[in-house]
């Protein structure tokens, strides 16, 4: 259900995706967003010796892209990420059809690697 709502939107907005994962997995990353069937758009990663939590990196990249555009929606699965996103005035939708891990959450948030 939510890929066909993305692809929809994709037919009227330009569609970004936010990682926390390092530069140095955009190979990686690049080919598991092709899998998942998703459409085409920029992908904004973190430097690789940026070691903070992905909530701090994305909501710097989401207020940048805010500064030259509308941001209709940012879509995470990460409840961190989400309340911070919130906060700062953007509409959010939570991810909870994503698969959720305590090894991810600490990788997200205590050392920064994902």
């Amino acid at each position: 259900m939510y890929k066909r709502q993305i692809h929809e939107s994709a037919r009227e907005c330009e569609i970004v995706y936010l990682t926390g994962r390092p530069e140095r997995c955009r190979r990686d990353t690049l080919d598991w967003l092709a899998a998942q069937e998703l459409p085409e758009g920029r992908v904004y990663m973190r430097q690789d010796a940026d070691r903070r939590p992905a909530r701090f990196t994305k909501l710097e990249i989401l207020r940048r892209l805010a500064r030259t555009r509308e941001v209709r929606v940012l879509v995470d699965d990460d409840e961190l990420v989400c309340e911070d996103a919130r906060r700062a005035g953007f509409t959010v939708v939570r991810a909870d059809w994503a698969a959720r891990s305590a090894e991810l959450k600490v990788a997200q948030e205590r050392e920064g690697r994902t």
